[in-house]
Order: structure tokens, then C-alpha cells, then sequence
């Protein structure tokens, strides 16, 4: 990732806890990316994690020792070290979450700095499970899944489904640091807070594409990504959010487990999904780049490059933010981005207004 790309985190502070496997690794980014965008980062590996990593690589990473039950039970502190950090923390992760330590949190047992540090903190816990996929699907380990999740301080990110370290392919797979991230910047800004619990929103996202032929399009360059931040931060609070995207990188909705996914590619199919889905929705937030215009004609066959037409006629497509007001309930919010060049405030106001929407974001262009 480009250090430059690394959104600001000066002095937040956060606690990481590693548990015993493979993904453990993988935790060398969460906390080298965090460091480097000025959080403090303090970081406790139990017993079976130092089997994979080492203290000395987290501690080089962080810019701060390590701790490990040794510093738990040969204590150098003034205050019992588990407190202070518990404290201290503004959020904690865990990850990899294994088997074990998830079967301690389910019944509030504490026999390690880890487990003694969670129940001696109120700051909220992200869990990032990964084991073998049998392992994953016992009941046992599903029981207790379901039951920490109950308790409103945990908050989830993953597993998910791919080739294991074991060779199994299924699902297992801790979270990618992106992810992990993600969540952790939402819980910071949120302090933990399901604010949007039993809203159903509904965004759309990304650039459509007007064909002429099969492999030919006008389209606009739109990438999505402000839609998908969208969809993930309701998400992290709680929301229940259903995305309706056109074409886009893949990586760019990996991130989006637990969001409901609705893939299209031209207006007309955009707005004919967005219809469908507005019914039920609380809100909903219009961030997709969606055509102005389509081909007037359209080829079944790919034109040859002698066919292709020197003007090409232009037609209009349904204008899904002034339906959408038109069926708007009292209840709903509906919420508008105008992308503008010169002075953006007088165009964006004016769609505010004509099309009744709520609110409306006004971005340069």
C-alpha cells in the first residue's frame, strides 16, 4: 500500500491481540499500516502466537514492545499490566481469533494477559476468526460464534471461504488487512455504536455502461469506491444495506460481506432495480455515476470497425433520483450527489429542489 494512501490515525490508540495461527502474518500489516499512519499501537501475543510470529517482529512494526504473558505474570508496572492497557485502548481487535480464545470470551474466562485485558477493558472488541474449516463449522465453535456476538462490545469481520493453509478449500480464511482496517477506523469514529440498527438503506454505486454493440459502450469513469464506503460504514453501524452497483473491480466489493450485493450495467436496469428496492428502504443514497444519455440504436453483432457510425444518435434514459422522489413516503430519506465544475453550489441546490431529494452532496467534478 502507498504510505501516501494511508489515511491520517495521529495519536488514536489501539490494542491488537494476537492469538496461535498461520494468520498471524497477516497481522504484520494491520499494525506496520496503522504505525505508519501515526496510531499507537500496543499489541499482546498469547503463548501459541509466538510459535508463528515473534514479539521482537511486532514490537520492530509497532514501535513499541511487545507484550506477552511473561510481562502478565512478571509484572513491571505500577498498575497490573492487563488494566492498563485495558484502559488504554480505544479499540481493541483480535486476530487471528482461534478456536480458543473465542471459547473463553463466549464464557468471560480469563487465564492469559489477552482474555484478563478484554475483560478489564470497555473499549469495543473487532473479532477476526480464522481456523480450518471443519474446525469452523463444529457446533460447538458456531454456538459460541453466535452467543459473543450477542454481547453488543464484539464486533465482526469475516471469516471467509478460499484455500486454507491446510490445502482445504472452505470457509476459514481470517479477514484481509484491508478489511480489518476498514472495520477498525469505522469502530474508532463510532466508539462502537450501532446507531443505524434496523435501518434498511439502500445505495448505488459506480459508472454505467450505455452499449451501441456487444463490446462497445459510452460510459464515464467512475470507479465506485465512494459507494462502497458508504454501504461499508452503514454497515459497521448496524445497518442493513443493500448495494446496487454497476460494472466494477472486484476487489473493490470484497470488503462488503454482509452486504447485500445487486449487480447491473446500464441505467435503464439500474433504475428498474433501485425501483424494486426503494419500497422497503429507510434510506437511501443516490453515489452512482448513472448515464445521462444512451445509444439511440444498438447492434446484436460487433460492428466492424468500417460500420461504426461517425454520429451517434443519443437518447434519454429514466431519471432514477427524480422517480425515486416521486415515490418517496414520508418516512424515507433520500439523499443526492451533484458532481459540478465552475461554482457547484447553484446546480446542486437546484436538483436538491426539483428532484425532492433530502439532502444532496455538491463535489467538484
Amino acid at each position: 500500500m502507498n504510505d501516501n494512501l494511508i489515511p491520517k490515525m495521529n495519536d488514536r490508540r489501539i490494542l491488537i491481540g494476537i492469538g496461535g495461527g498461520i494468520a498471524a502474518y497477516k497481522v504484520c500489516e494491520v499494525i506496520s499500516i496503522l504505525a505508519k499512519a501515526g496510531a499507537e499501537v500496543r499489541a499482546i501475543l498469547t503463548d501459541s502466537a509466538q510459535e508463528f510470529i515473534t514479539p521482537l517482529t511486532i514490537a520492530t512494526l509497532s514501535r513499541h514492545p511487545a507484550y506477552t504473558d511473561q510481562s502478565f505474570w512478571q509484572p513491571t508496572h505500577d498498575r497490573p499490566l492487563h488494566i492498563e492497557l485495558g484502559e488504554w485502548a480505544e479499540v481493541f481487535a483480535i486476530a487471528p481469533l482461534t478456536a480458543n480464545t473465542l471459547a473463553k470470551l463466549t464464557y468471560g474466562l480469563a487465564d492469559n494477559l489477552l482474555t484478563n485485558t478484554v475483560l478489564a477493558s470497555a473499549c469495543p472488541v473487532l473479532l477476526a476468526p480464522a481456523m480450518n474449516t471443519e474446525m469452523w463449522q463444529q457446533q460447538s465453535v458456531q454456538r459460541n460464534w453466535q452467543q459473543v456476538q450477542a454481547d453488543g462490545r464484539y464486533h465482526t469481520v469475516g471469516p471467509a471461504a478460499g484455500l486454507l493453509a491446510c490445502d482445504r478449500i472452505g470457509k476459514g480464511r481470517m479477514a484481509e488487512p484491508s478489511e480489518i482496517l476498514a472495520q477498525l477506523r469505522s469502530l474508532l469514529h463510532t466508539g462502537g455504536k450501532r446507531d443505524l440498527a434496523g435501518k434498511q438503506i439502500l445505495i448505488n454505486a459506480g459508472g454505467t455502461r450505455e452499449h451501441f454493440d456487444p463490446v462497445r459502450f459510452i460510459g464515464n469513469p467512475s470507479t465506485g469506491k465512494m459507494g462502497v464506503a458508504l454501504a461499508q460504514a452503514a454497515f459497521h453501524r448496524g445497518a442493513a444495506v443493500t448495494l446496487v452497483h454497476a460494472p466494477m473491480e472486484a476487489h473493490l466489493l470484497a470488503p462488503l460481506s454482509g452486504v447485500r450485493l445487486v449487480s447491473v450495467t446500464s441505467a435503464a436496469e439500474m433504475h428498474q432495480t433501485m425501483l424494486n428496492y426503494f419500497t422497503d428502504a429507510d434510506w437511501t443514497i443516490l453515489a452512482a455515476a448513472v448515464a445521462d444519455v444512451k445509444p439511440t440504436d444498438y447492434s446484436s453483432m460487433k460492428l466492424p470497425k468500417r460500420s461504426l457510425p461517425t454520429t451517434l444518435p443519443l437518447s434519454p434514459v429514466p431519471d432514477i433520483a427524480a422517480d425515486l422522489g416521486d415515490r418517496k413516503r414520508p418516512h424515507q430519506r433520500l439523499i443526492g450527489f451533484a458532481a459540478q465544475t465552475g461554482d457547484i453550489v447553484p446546480p446542486a441546490l437546484e436538483k436538491l429542489q426539483r428532484k425532492q431529494l433530502d439532502a444532496i452532496a455538491a463535489n467538484p467534478g
